[in-house]
């Protein structure tokens, strides 16, 4: 993690059962996050880091974690594709095969709508990858904020897969973040991505979500 600053935090660790998430627990995590903190969150392929949409700071900190530039495409994770269509315009095609697809493993590059800070969009594509998580903890943590997570894979400078096991974010990350949130093991394969921007759709990255539901193959 060298070659940055930021200013140091000291992370709060919520052990979090992943199938009867606690409430108490969730709304401990959502303040967090409101209060602009950065969250190691499970998800259905494997861990995230997220803040909320519209903290600068936040969104600033996360690809500097990272080590990302603003062409790299964050994820807006939503409850559901309602939500969706509230940041990505889409087609009555896009529409269905989001439908068939979500909640689920995948990321889906759409263009984003007026709702979205032009500081979260490809600079110039105007896109942005958005996602509805299967998983309990990430759906359920969604539900208690009342909105999105923008999010990246928890990959970080160096390392060739995504960190999994909390207790290693935690000894990773404790400085940088604010939250880590133990939701046990969620394996280390990303979600696939899919650029739906045009048709028919192109596969950006294989992974944990299927293809043939896209009529594509690897």
């Amino acid at each position: 993690m060298d070659g940055f600053s930021l200013n140091r935090v000291m992370s709060r660790y919520l052990s979090i059962h992943p199938d009867d998430p606690q409430p108490r627990l969730l709304a401990q995590a959502a303040e967090a996050v409101r209060d602009g903190g950065i969250v190691a969150l499970p998800t259905d392929s494997c861990y995230a880091l997220g803040c909320r949409l519209g903290d600068k700071d936040a969104v600033e900190r996360i690809r500097r974690v990272r080590g990302l530039d603003d062409r790299h495409h964050l994820t807006l994770m939503c409850r559901d594709l309602s939500e969706i269509g509230q940041f990505a315009r889409l087609d009555n095609i896009q529409y269905r095969l989001l439908k068939a697809a979500t909640p689920g493993s995948y990321v889906f590059i759409l263009e984003g709508t007026k709702e979205l800070p032009r500081r979260v969009l490809h600079p110039k594509r105007k896109t942005i990858g958005l996602r509805v998580p299967d998983h309990t903890v990430a759906l359920a943590l969604l539900a208690e904020l009342g909105g999105p997570l923008l999010t990246t894979t928890l990959l970080l400078p160096g390392d060739e897969t995504p960190l999994t096991e909390a207790w290693e974010i935690q000894e990773r990350l404790e400085e940088l973040i604010e939250l880590i949130i133990d939701g046990g093991y969620c394996g280390t394969t990303p979600t696939t991505v899919i650029d739906l921007t045009n048709m028919p759709p192109v596969l950006v990255r294989a992974g944990r979500g299927a293809l043939t539901p896209f009529g594509l193959t690897e």
